[in-house]
């Protein structure tokens, strides 16, 4: 080993069923195409900074909707840049950001330390930060009440990719704590509930919670502090008007 000097590159080898389709999804976000082979098997190569994607041929048994092709993590010093990156290029050329199906963009918490991109064929790409600090699953031990709830969808909704996990979550945990937590802490667990029925199409709970939220007396500070816990603000301002 005293003679290896540490100059290696790992590059992921990622399956792909839609070469089309991939090359205009990591073009669209500002990749570079640096190799694009169809015959007599295909390769294709992707770079941005210092990201190389490599594809190949997906074996035939591969379903792109299971999302459990394959992937990669990208470790980088703060993720909040490459996030927004990243979304304004796919506003660019797509006219909005994908957030559901495939390819999508996963939403970014303040705060946050991953997220994920899911390509066409169902890789899942995630970016995530150096010296990101361990997980309590379930929540952290230090937490209790609706604030253990909430640690526990984050983690769900971040790290397990589970919209529908973190949801229910919140759901028993607005059950069990709601009436007995402070308003602004109720806010954070409604708030964070009503994005989740957005990104499930849950009309019904949208109403429910949405109105719960709405009927809560908050402070112009404690409605500031609800909005800085979500992705997009925009979902609750009907709500916290």
């Amino acid at each position: 080993m005293t003679n290896i000097r540490p100059t290696e590159t790992t590059v992921p080898l990622l399956h792909c069923v839609a070469p089309d389709e991939t090359v205009e999804f990591w073009t669209a976000l500002g990749f570079e195409t640096t190799y694009d082979q169809r015959k007599p098997y295909l390769y294709l190569a992707f770079q941005w900074s210092a990201i190389a994607l490599n594809y190949v041929n997906a074996p035939a048994s591969t379903d792109p909707a299971a999302e459990n092709t394959g992937g990669c993590l990208v470790m980088v010093d703060s993720v909040a840049p490459y996030h927004e990156t990243f979304v304004s290029a796919m506003r660019r050329h797509y006219g909005k950001v994908l957030s559901k199906g495939r390819p999508r963009i996963t939403r970014y918490r303040p705060g946050a330390t991953r997220f994920s991109i899911v390509d066409p064929s169902g890789n899942m790409i995630t970016v995530i930060q150096r010296g990101e600090p361990d997980i309590d699953y379930g929540g952290s031990r230090e937490l209790s009440g609706l604030a253990r709830v909430l640690d526990n969808a984050r983690i769900l909704r971040e790290f397990k990719n589970d919209d529908r996990a973190a949801f229910r979550a919140l759901r028993s945990g607005l059950r069990r704590h709601g009436d007995g937590a402070a308003a602004v802490d109720r806010g954070k667990a409604l708030a964070a509930a009503i994005e989740l029925a957005v990104a499930l199409d849950d009309e019904p709970a949208l109403r429910e919670y949405g109105q719960q939220l709405r009927e809560l007396t908050l402070s112009p500070d404690e409605r500031g502090e609800i909005r800085a816990t979500l992705a997009d603000p925009h979902l609750v301002a009907g709500w916290l008007e």
